[in-house]
């Protein structure tokens, strides 16, 4: 699914579905909490659940993760972040600057203040022009 802007391919799309109370507080602290729809109801208070429109393949370092225009480089992936992404559309999306992930379903993006996400935006992953 190419991206329409600048013809990089988009390997991971969806579509935010609902947002929990608390999301704004994992926010503040560099971390966004995202889970498919089915999620059971215990993660809903502070997760973003979402709805997958396109999926080929979970962020790998040196992709981009767009949610709506903000754009952020991916600079680590955990040894679990693709399974949990594909299989249940749980992604820890931190922003903490390093290079290695410290757990393994984390993915590390660049120090930087995370979007407020509201329901009916959009999550993209966009693959690394090689």
């Amino acid at each position: 699914m190419p991206d329409q802007q600048n013809n990089s391919k988009v390997v991971y799309q969806s579509t935010v579905t609902a947002v929990g109370e608390l999301v704004s507080d994992f926010r503040d602290q560099g971390l966004l909490v995202w889970f498919g729809e089915n999620a059971p109801s215990e993660l809903h208070e502070f997760s973003i659940l979402h709805k997958v429109a396109h999926q080929e393949r979970a962020p790998m370092p040196g992709d981009v993760i767009e949610i709506n225009s903000d754009r952020f480089t991916v600079l680590a992936a955990g040894s679990v972040s693709s399974d949990n992404l594909l299989n249940l559309g749980h992604l820890d999306l931190k922003a903490n600057g390093l290079t290695e992930a410290e757990l393994p379903g984390d993915v590390n993006v660049e120090v930087c203040e995370l979007p407020m996400v509201k329901v009916g935006d959009t999550l993209k992953v966009i693959a690394a022009s090689n």
